[in-house]
């Protein structure tokens, strides 16, 4: 029994370091793009997604804006 429990947490050890990204850096990235994204549009659904390429990680940050907040510059 104790050895078939430490082969199934090998196996997640060596899954998870294969992961690109995990739940909780996931839920961290995601986090702080929406906080940015809401320092200049009104959002909603703000998206995160991975691209593993042959060079690197493709990513891209989506969601739809309902207002732009411009800038006002003081004279």
């Amino acid at each position: 029994m104790k050895r078939e429990t430490t082969k199934l947490r090998l196996k997640k050890m060596l899954e998870d370091d294969k992961e690109e990204i995990n739940d909780a850096t996931r839920a961290a990235v995601l986090a702080d793009f929406t906080h940015i994204a809401k320092e200049y549009f009104d959002t909603e659904n703000v998206n995160l997604n991975l691209k593993k390429g042959k060079s690197g990680t493709d990513v891209t940050v989506s969601f739809k804006a309902t207002r732009v907040k411009n800038f006002a510059s003081l004279r």
